[in-house]
């Protein structure tokens, strides 16, 4: 006999910087292909524009807004993905509450939260767990001192099949722009105790 999971809002091993909040909901322990996180966007936080060569991901806006991304630009310039557009003319989404991303292998995508305001998202990432390993070595990264190597989070996106096309950025955002709106189509014990290292 098999038993599923029912995951308590606030329940989960979360890791915490300044550019990141990632709570593990369901993990490779528990399912067979995706890991699933809910993940809390700062204002200015942009994970760049980059492509999975075997990866499937899928996001849902929770709260908050952000600009999202998932198409073949004409050229994928390595300046700002927020001016590409495709040989449709389709370019940069603003996504609410409701507004989900699908993100098939080999399709460039991107997310930032260009408001004054966090945004919460749903993510989920197949294979399991290699997004789970990601995000764990991730913020030890970001843990190991007051400055960020970005060469060692350069070279950890590529082992994970994260190849990366504009940078990874967290800047305050100054001049919001305001794409297209996407028409709506604490750790607390439960499943996933805290690890060491994790806080909350």
């Amino acid at each position: 006999m098999v038993d599923g999971l029912i995951i308590p809002p606030g329940v989960g091993r979360t890791l915490i910087t300044a550019a990141q909040e990632v709570t593990f909901k369901v993990t490779g322990a528990h399912a067979r292909d995706t890991s699933t996180f809910e993940v809390l966007v700062p204002p200015g936080f942009d994970v760049g524009a980059h492509v999975h060569a075997h990866g499937e991901e899928f996001f849902y806006v929770l709260e908050g807004q952000l600009d999202v991304l998932a198409f073949e630009p004409r050229a994928r310039t390595t300046d700002d993905w927020r001016t590409w557009r495709s040989d449709t003319g389709r370019g940069p989404v603003r996504a609410g509450p409701g507004s989900c991303m699908f993100v098939p292998p080999g399709c460039p995508h991107a997310f930032t939260n260009p408001t004054a305001k966090p945004a919460r998202m749903l993510f989920q990432a197949s294979p399991a767990p290699d997004h789970e390993r990601y995000f764990e070595q991730l913020f030890e990264i970001f843990g190991a001192g007051d400055r960020v190597d970005a060469a060692a989070v350069a070279r950890l996106r590529e082992e994970y099949d994260i190849h990366q096309i504009t940078p990874l950025r967290h800047e305050a955002p100054t001049n919001p722009r305001t794409p297209h709106t996407a028409h709506t189509p604490h750790t607390t014990p439960g499943p996933h105790t805290p690890q060491p290292g994790s806080t909350r």
